[in-house]
């Protein structure tokens, strides 16, 4: 019995999705549940299963190639047959390897167009080739690997001497990647974003050390009472909830000519991945505690990582949170992700001279940026909402007292 590999069910907001990796070739044999191709979208990576045991018998789209959802992309010969196409398969390529020795003709009849290239241009015998392709076919890469491995000696007299000052090849190289989906997608998104708002950034530096003695204090409590370690994250994340409450155009959105006020607080957490940069949603921030903070940031920092976060983990968001202070970055202006009308950047820690009751004092300072649409949020609103963070940020019990 034949089964038919279709690309999963494709959700609304997503259109169409490319082949990423077929982890099985034709001939493979296959468990039940065991994923057979990966299927990659502008937001997350699809994993299709093997529904029965069996040996892939075709691959319809390779990799790269754009389907829809419930396309045919592949064909299973559930177990029930798997032995018999195995041996039928097996046959055939003993079939085909003896006509290879008893008839040059036919051989030549099957080669496809650059491998019969390459074999007419250095006047190889294809009885000496052995094929690696489906059925004992001869690919382009059996003639390459014979010319490399085993080329007549006159063959190689030929060649003209190579100038010893001239550069090998293998010194200045190119590799040419096609973009990923998600890639495709962030650029996309980003010059949406450039041309589409009237983008404007403003600045301020935060006083750490609170927060810092804060965290030294309790660290250890902390850990071994909610099993997570306590991290600066959850500070941010509660400075900008409680700030979107006072400044409520930051937590709006633009709908054509209409602006729509969000009373609820979804925030979108920046992660970086192997895939590139996602951002998942941490929902209704205004209920959690910074435990449940750390928790929700670290279970989605392990899916991003190992490419298992959904759809509905990606969906939504009202305002974002970067911190390209982990890697590093002193400044930075970060770009609004649409509809979004703002967006926070953190920045790396670092220990300066500041001045405090008219003396000077090292202490560990970040640098805040906001990037935010000036067609809803004016300067007043913009440069007091950042306020507001560093306020909260760097005397943390005024998110205790609400002050």
């Amino acid at each position: 019995m034949t089964i038919e590999i279709k690309v999963p069910v494709l959700p609304e907001s997503v259109a169409d999705a490319s082949i990423a990796t077929w982890h099985k070739q034709p001939g493979d044999k296959v468990e039940r549940d065991e994923v057979i191709v990966d299927i990659e979208t502008d937001k997350v990576v699809l994993e299709v299963p093997a529904p029965e045991a069996g040996i892939l018998e075709e691959i319809i789209e390779d990799e790269g190639a754009t389907v829809l959802g419930q396309q045919l992309i592949g064909r299973l010969k559930a177990d029930a047959v798997a032995g018999e196409a195995t041996k039928e398969k097996t046959s055939q390529a003993s079939d085909s390897q003896s006509d290879d020795n008893s008839d040059t003709k036919s051989d030549d009849d099957n080669l496809s167009p650059a491998v019969r290239r390459l074999v007419a241009e250095h006047n190889i015998d294809v009885a000496k080739l052995s094929g690696s392709g489906k059925g004992g076919r001869i690919t382009k890469e059996d003639v390459e690997a014979y010319l490399k491995d085993d080329k007549p000696a006159s063959s190689k007299q030929t060649q003209p001497p190579v100038d010893a000052t001239v550069a090998s090849p293998e010194q200045r190289t190119e590799k040419r990647v096609p973009m990923s989906r998600l890639r495709k997608r962030v650029a996309e998104r980003l010059l949406e974003a450039k041309n589409t708002t009237a983008m404007l950034t403003t600045f301020n530096e935060v006083n750490m050390g609170p927060i810092m003695a804060l965290r030294k204090q309790y660290q250890e409590k902390f850990e071994k009472r909610h099993d997570v370690r306590l991290g600066f994250m959850s500070f941010y994340v509660k400075a900008v909830v409680e700030s979107l409450k006072r400044f409520p155009e930051v937590n709006a959105s633009l709908d054509g000519d209409d602006i729509v006020y969000h009373n609820y607080f979804d925030v979108s957490i920046a992660v970086s991945t192997p895939r590139g940069l996602v951002t998942p949603v941490l929902r209704d921030c205004d209920r959690l505690s910074l435990a449940d903070i750390e928790k929700s940031i670290k279970e989605l920092a392990e899916k991003g990582r190992d490419g298992k976060l959904t759809v509905d983990d990606m969906t939504g968001g009202n305002f974002t949170i970067t911190n390209g202070g982990v890697f590093g970055s002193l400044m930075s202006t970060p770009i609004i992700n649409p509809p979004q009308s703002a967006i926070l950047g953190m920045h790396k820690i670092e220990d300066r001279p500041i001045a405090e009751n008219g003396e000077v004092v090292i202490q560990p300072m970040m640098y805040l940026a906001l990037s935010y649409d000036h067609r809803m949020i004016d300067g007043r609103e913009s440069v007091s909402f950042l306020v507001s963070i560093k306020e909260l940020l760097e005397d943390p019990t005024r998110l205790l007292l609400d002050v």
